[in-house]
């Protein structure tokens, strides 16, 4: 029987942050107050939205995934790290690895979809709001969040864990292709969806209208530039030779952070979420009276 030298990988050694050993406790709670912060706006938004039935709209339809997919994606990473800043093991199993990457991978890809999705959405509403029933309907929606952001999800998450974990150079290569086709596919819908908004705004006679129209883009706006310019920066500093410590804090930005800013993004700058959150409010008091 022919043999080969060679060591079989059963786990890896997490690094963590530079001076984390004398900072741990620091660390910990910190990231854990984000971590609740992020369970309970995520869990809140997709239960006001589903219990609302004023929000029972494409818009917030998608808003609701997309607190579910930030959910699933920070839960990947959060509670290991967690366990890693108290633990006296700070170590991942090869197999934990992999299925924190495909988990992480396949719900982080999913997110851009739903953002280039939400910017569709926009567009329909703002240029074409006599068709806006029929061209998002409940099937149309269905078929974006489905084929056009899981679906992608998995596929993007699947293929790249796969080729990472058979240690070849083309995943390197791989890395590049779908991480830049992910980007530039979703930046290109949300760009040209919103080149027609606001030529479609800037038409508009009434200063009343141009102001909604505007309202109702701004979270969005700001969630996307979040997100997108934090996923830029990390895709950018791969390629770069500054610190690793760099990576580190924008991994931390947009694996844990964002997340957490997401549904606070939406609740304050949001007339109908701020409004069904009031009615769910004086609702909850009634009952307690």
């Amino acid at each position: 029987m022919e043999q080969h030298n060679g060591t079989e990988v059963t786990e890896f050694i997490l690094l963590g942050f530079a001076g984390q050993h004398k900072s741990w406790l620091v660390l910990f709670i910190v990231f854990l107050v984000i971590y609740v912060v992020t369970l309970v706006g995520n869990t809140g938004m997709i239960l006001l939205i589903k219990t609302d039935s004023s929000l029972h709209t494409p818009m917030y339809f998608f808003l609701q995934n997309l607190a579910f997919v930030d959910l699933c994606y920070t839960s990947a990473i959060t509670p290991k790290m967690l366990q890693n800043f108290v633990g006296t093991e700070q170590s991942i199993s090869f197999i934990g690895c992999m299925v924190q990457l495909l988990i992480y991978g396949a719900f982080a890809t999913s997110d851009c979809y739903i953002l280039a999705a939400m910017a569709v959405d926009r567009y329909v509403a703002i240029c074409n709001p006599l068709h806006y029933p029929i061209v998002m309907s409940q099937k149309v929606c269905i078929q974006l969040l489905i084929a056009g952001s899981y679906v992608m999800g998995s596929i993007n998450a699947s293929v790249h864990t796969g080729f990472t974990f058979s240690l070849v150079g083309i995943n390197v290569l791989l890395l590049v292709v779908f991480v830049g086709f992910n980007l530039l596919s979703t930046v290109s819908v949300i760009i040209l969806s919103y080149v027609n908004i606001i030529a479609a705004i800037l038409k508009m006679s009434s200063t009343a209208g141009r102001k909604k129209s505007f309202s109702t883009c701004a979270s969005h706006l700001t969630a996307v530039t979040i997100f997108y310019g934090t996923v830029s920066y990390m895709y950018l500093e791969s390629h770069s030779n500054n610190s690793q410590e760099n990576m580190k804090a924008a991994s931390v930005l947009y694996g844990i952070v964002i997340p957490t800013l997401n549904p606070l993004i939406y609740s304050l700058r949001n007339k109908e979420v701020k409004e069904a959150l009031k009615i769910l409010m004086l609702l909850a008091s009634d009952t307690c009276l």
